[in-house]
């Protein structure tokens, strides 16, 4: 298999080339064996690994509007879930156990997560979610589950137990705020300290409980698009810009003693049209694109503070942007690309980056796209 490497400082490097991180796999390697397969522990996946934000600050993002955020209280009496903005005075005590509080998305936030999040660009861009930590007091937890996506569970503070098992039983808890496993079976069990790391593929059921408080997680999960809904996204942005104004015509239609039944001959024109619009797969290309780069719903850029100048730029944290043979796509837009403007424009992807020369040398109509992206907040000057 040919080595692909990436260029920029912080990604993943030759993905042919072992890494501590996968615990002396190369991502190569653990695609194969592991992902969507079996889990992996690591020990020491990022040696020396300290916080990336302290507890104060996870705290206080959990009390802006823009962050989805969950504190989870386990009393003898049951489970509670409440859902943020959470007040400075929301919480429970640090010491009082069994509680945890639950911060989707940091990586859009704070720029170290996101760095951080860049070292699993092994998978594709367009299965990488977010980045979500959870700080538990002692005993904190959100009790046993599983998930229908892909995590890697990464220590980042004290210490968690993991109990984890290939559950059959999926069934629930009643009446519960959570989805708790009713019979929930482990087969292993593994204490993380900071800087170890545990891979979970799909549906392995899991339970992970702080042991000793001022427990910090980092969950890096991934996105699963899901058939229906991913089609019915797909459909609606293709038929936005579907330009076929033939209209229905039946001009052998009988008088009819049925008046309420569809027509057969409108049941034809309907799968036609579906069968044209699917026809057109630059347009499903576009649609796919697009929707696989659109912004979260709480995602809003920043206004740049200054004049736009040629010279090094680097994507914005929030900015999501991808690309296929014909197409660039960036936050829910999509351009035709090709030749040097393509390759370049692919490079930004893949890099995040480019370096001023690159710019300098860019064409005035890549040049002038990026400044649009630059005003627009997508990226900044700068790498």
């Amino acid at each position: 298999m040919t080595a692909v490497s990436l260029s920029r400082a912080g990604l993943v490097g030759d993905l042919a080339l072992p890494t501590p991180l996968l615990g002396g796999l190369s991502p190569q390697q653990f695609m194969r064996r592991h992902w969507q397969k079996k889990p992996l522990l690591v020990r020491g996946a990022i040696p020396g690994f300290q916080p990336l934000l302290s507890r104060a600050a996870l705290f206080a993002l959990a009390g802006q509007p823009s962050v989805e955020s969950r504190l989870i209280v386990h009393r003898d009496a049951g489970w509670q879930l409440r859902h943020g903005p959470f007040a400075k005075g929301a919480f429970p005590p640090f010491k009082q156990p069994r509680w945890s509080l639950l911060v989707q998305g940091v990586d859009l936030h704070v720029d170290p997560v996101h760095e951080l999040m860049q070292r699993f660009r092994f998978v594709p861009d367009a299965r990488l979610d977010d980045l979500m930590i959870s700080w538990a007091s002692d005993g904190g937890g959100v009790g046993p589950h599983f998930d229908s996506y892909d995590v890697f569970l990464l220590q980042a503070s004290g210490e968690r137990l993991w109990r984890i098992g290939r559950q059959k039983d999926l069934s629930l808890e009643p009446d519960v705020p959570l989805k708790i496993l009713s019979h929930f079976v482990p087969e292993e069990e593994h204490l993380l300290q900071p800087g170890d790391m545990l891979y979970l593929p799909p549906r392995w059921a899991h339970d992970g409980i702080a042991v000793g408080g001022d427990c910090m997680t980092y969950s890096i999960g991934f996105r699963v698009p899901q058939r229906a809904s991913l089609a019915g996204e797909l459909v609606q942005r293709m038929a936005d810009a579907f330009e076929d104004e033939t209209l229905y015509r039946d001009p052998a239609q009988a008088a009819t003693p049925t008046p309420a039944a569809v027509p057969d001959a409108l049941h034809a024109y309907a799968a036609d049209a579906l069968q044209r619009l699917l026809a057109d797969r630059r347009s499903l290309a576009c649609a796919l694109g697009e929707a696989m780069t659109e912004p979260k719903p709480q995602v809003w850029f920043d206004e740049p503070t200054g004049d736009w100048r040629p010279g090094a730029v680097a994507l914005d944290r929030r900015t999501r942007m991808m690309y296929d043979a014909d197409h660039v796509f960036i936050n829910g837009e999509s351009f035709r690309a090709g030749g040097a403007d393509a390759r370049l424009m692919q490079r930004l992807a893949d890099q995040r980056s480019l370096a001023a020369g690159d710019v300098l040398r860019a064409s005035e109509a890549v040049r002038a796209i990026l400044q649009d992206w630059y005003e627009a907040g997508w990226l900044r000057q700068g790498a």
